[in-house]
């Protein structure tokens, strides 16, 4: 038997050694080896997933990534549709939380941003001529055309909005809410900022528009957005079960942590520069491998194998 013989039959023979052993397997039953992601068409967590799909990728994992309104999202994930959403804005989706966490249907993970800002802004021009408080709004009724932008249809954001209106809070009993996707509201933004036109629209951060505009957050909302401007944690969510089934995956969810310097960039990426999400998502890790360690604390391949290593070879690191 020739030399390359023996060495390829040694190598059958250790590797048939190390399945024996249990040493190389699948870490999790193959139905895991598919992530499951919502999304509520909003880029900053649209940045988030595809964050955590690279990282899933470089580990051997597939996600799947569906565009699903907030309530659909919740529901997809009651019925085990969708594993994970990382994007649970809190206090503003704490209706949701009663309803799905708190029945037991839906699990909280984990906090994976703190610092986030929601409710309404205002550009800086307009919050000079007065407008600083939800208060000021009526005041100025006829300069914006008695309108507030929100984001798409059944958001719980809009939810509130609408009650302010509907309840006559702050002499607003007259306005409309305006309902359109975060791309249509920035475009309405930007096109009432070059003419210097005034316009009250529900800002958040992270997002890019925070760098874009020169605009303001307005006080006053707290009944309706919760304290320091609407100051909001976001958080992940998952499916019932999901974490003791795809216990490594699971791992991954409870390390993942995010900035929002890291998102801001992310964002920027994606809707400044036109980059896909999971492109802009490869070059973000790539120049910050920093935050690939404590993310990956504990989590191997779907194979079992090292996965820091693997995902790093993965990103060309």
């Amino acid at each position: 038997m020739s030399k390359a013989i023996l060495n390829h039959h040694s190598l059958g023979l250790v590797c048939a050694g190390l399945l024996l052993s249990g040493a190389v397997q699948a870490a999790e039953p193959a139905s895991c080896q598919t992530v499951h992601f919502t999304d509520p068409g909003w880029t900053d967590i649209s940045s988030t997933n595809a964050l955590a799909s690279e990282v899933l990728k470089g580990l051997g994992y597939q996600a799947e990534i569906s565009t699903l309104a907030v309530p659909i999202g919740f529901e997809a994930l009651k019925n085990a549709e969708i594993d994970v959403f990382l994007g649970n804005w809190m206090p503003a989706q704490q209706k949701f939380i009663d309803q799905y966490v708190g029945s037991g249907q839906v699990e909280e993970v984990r906090t994976n941003l703190t610092g986030a800002k929601f409710t309404l802004a205002v550009p800086s021009y307009v919050y000079d001529a007065g407008v600083h408080d939800f208060a000021d709004l009526a005041k100025f009724a006829d300069k914006f055309d008695e309108k507030i932008y929100g984001i798409e249809p059944g958001a719980p954001a809009n939810q509130n909005l609408q009650k302010m209106i509907d309840s006559g809070d702050f002499n607003l009993k007259e306005w409309t809410l305006v309902e359109s996707g975060e791309q249509g509201v920035i475009s309405q933004v930007k096109r009432q900022v070059r003419r210097n036109n005034f316009i009250v629209f529900l800002g958040w951060e992270p997002h890019p528009m925070n760098t874009t505009f020169d605009m303001k957050y307005l006080s006053g909302g707290d009944d309706y957005f919760g304290p320091d401007y609407g100051g909001a944690t976001i958080h992940t969510l998952a499916r019932k079960g999901y974490r003791e089934q795809c216990g490594n995956v699971g791992k991954l969810l409870a390390n993942l942590q995010f900035s929002l310097t890291m998102e801001n960039t992310m964002m920027g990426y994606i809707m400044n520069d036109g980059m896909e999400a999971s492109a802009a998502a490869r070059k973000y890790l790539q120049a910050n491998p920093d935050v690939i360690k404590p993310w990956l604390e504990g989590v191997t391949t779907y194979q079992g194998a090292d996965g820091i290593t693997a995902v790093k070879g993965y990103l060309g690191l």
